[in-house]
């Protein structure tokens, strides 16, 4: 029997056949037939039925997904299955001429009750291929293309890079009772540095039980000049400098000389404005020398470009977890990132906290993104924010973790008794209480410390 018995393949239905295994797909079909529980059982494992080069081929599958259920006791399977696929032959259903009852007949003498898993890997490997060789063809087109765009054009083929490799799996169900020895392993285990970074603030720390969890999304709200940036290089300086945490840190505002200054300036804790004008004295550069070490080892990536895409900002985060071992992701700030086509901008900014929500669950990292607060706060008596202050705030509070808004009395009142403090006003806390963290602002070091710091 050859490959002319089974007739052309459907080209939308999936790779082209010119990739695909004509016998791994055959005996993969048959067996569906004379096994109808790995359906279920391969489709646990991933397999997509869209894989199959072979029109003919893939509706058997269906038939069976279909009909697994419901076979009768003795009943001959390939006869219910053609009875279903003439059925939707007639509902016109099946874009093509399905296999007839003798067909059916000599397919189901295919079948092989031990290696379906097998037959299913190579057929999926055989798809992989043909997705690979279509997003390549893709590239070059695109590239010799007159109205090629680097931005749109590179994105768009990391997004199709991204679908070469499905990792269609479904997730599994647990009985609850699996779940038990791990939640009491937890109950009297403290966090380890292996499973949280430290914020730097030791209050803080301790509300969040050691620091951020992989796999959150954590929101820095504030209005303009409160600290957005400073708070987040602090949070970066403490998991990269400190505890050797590989840290990226996009800014969409600030240059890198700028930072790298704010940086030395709040390790070395040397005057910013000295560091700036030229005016470092003879202890201050020792000051310096000294932290440029640590500073200088410090797994903290840096990215100053002006335009970011969720599509570039994945694939730098997917290149880094891999060559890098990135645990952390910092960006400043949310509103400045080059946002998708949409209806409105709030649809836009929703689109992208779901997006950084997702890349932080899929690399299982932490992503502190800051954004900036509308004016709300000024229009209240004591200037203090709340969540719904978040510009275009339901997405984002609705895909946060954690919410943090920044408060600093003094920049309202320069007078103000508290001037020098600043308040960490945890909003949203999923899974923990919330509260309002006091730290000391030192401005003049470009940086928040704990409050019984010096």
């Amino acid at each position: 029997m050859n490959d002319d018995t089974w007739g052309e393949p459907f080209e939308s239905a999936g790779p082209s056949v010119d990739h695909g295994d004509f016998d791994a797909e055959r005996i993969l079909a048959a067996t569906a037939m004379a096994r109808p529980d790995i359906v279920d059982e391969l489709a646990m494992q991933g397999f997509d039925p869209a894989d199959f080069t072979r029109d003919q081929f893939r509706w058997v599958w269906y038939a069976v997904e279909e009909l697994r259920a419901s076979f009768a006791s003795g009943e001959i399977r390939y006869v219910a299955v053609d009875r279903q696929l003439q059925a939707w032959r007639a509902e016109g259903r099946i874009p093509t001429v399905p296999l007839n009852q003798h067909q059916l007949t000599e397919l189901y003498a295919h079948a092989q009750h031990g290696s379906a898993d097998w037959y299913a890997a190579r057929i999926t490997e055989k798809a992989v291929a043909a997705r690979l060789a279509a997003v390549g063809a893709d590239a070059g087109a695109r590239a010799r293309s007159a109205t090629f765009n680097a931005d749109e054009d590179v994105a768009a083929i990391q997004t199709a890079l991204d679908g070469v490799v499905r990792t269609g799996a479904q997730d599994e169900t647990c009985l609850v009772g699996s779940l038990l020895a791990d939640v009491f392993t937890e109950a009297v285990t403290p966090p380890t540095n292996e499973d949280r970074i430290s914020t730097g603030f030791t209050d803080l720390d301790n509300l969040l039980c050691g620091g951020w969890s992989p796999g959150q999304l954590v929101v820095i709200g504030a209005r303009p000049a409160m600290g957005k940036t400073t708070a987040g290089l602090g949070f970066a300086r403490a998991a990269a400098i400190r505890h050797n945490v590989p840290t990226l840190f996009e800014s969409l505002e600030m240059d890198k000389k700028d930072l790298g200054r704010c940086i030395v300036s709040a390790e070395a804790r040397v005057g910013l404005h000295h560091i700036k004008m030229g005016m470092a004295t003879d202890d201050d550069v020792q000051r310096m020398a000294r932290r440029a070490p640590d500073i200088s080892a410090a797994p903290l990536h840096i990215n100053d470009g002006a335009m970011l895409s969720m599509p570039t900002l994945r694939a730098r985060v997917r290149h880094l977890v891999r060559t890098a071992g990135l645990r952390l992701v910092i960006v400043d700030y949310l509103q400045l990132m080059q946002a998708p086509k949409a209806e409105s901008r709030q649809v836009a900014v929703s689109e992208m906290s779901r997006q950084l929500k997702l890349l932080a669950k899929e690399f299982q990292i932490t992503v502190v993104v800051l954004a900036q607060l509308n004016r709300g706060p000024e229009q209240r008596q004591e200037k203090v924010p709340q969540v719904s202050d978040l510009r275009e705030s339901g997405a984002i509070e609705q895909d946060a973790d954690i919410v943090i808004l920044l408060h600093r009395p003094d920049a309202y009142e320069k007078e103000s008794p508290r001037a020098g403090e600043a308040d960490f006003i945890v909003g949203k806390h999923r899974g923990g209480p919330t509260c309002t963290i006091t730290a000391a602002f030192q401005g003049h070091f470009a940086r928040f410390v704990d409050m019984a710091s010096g």
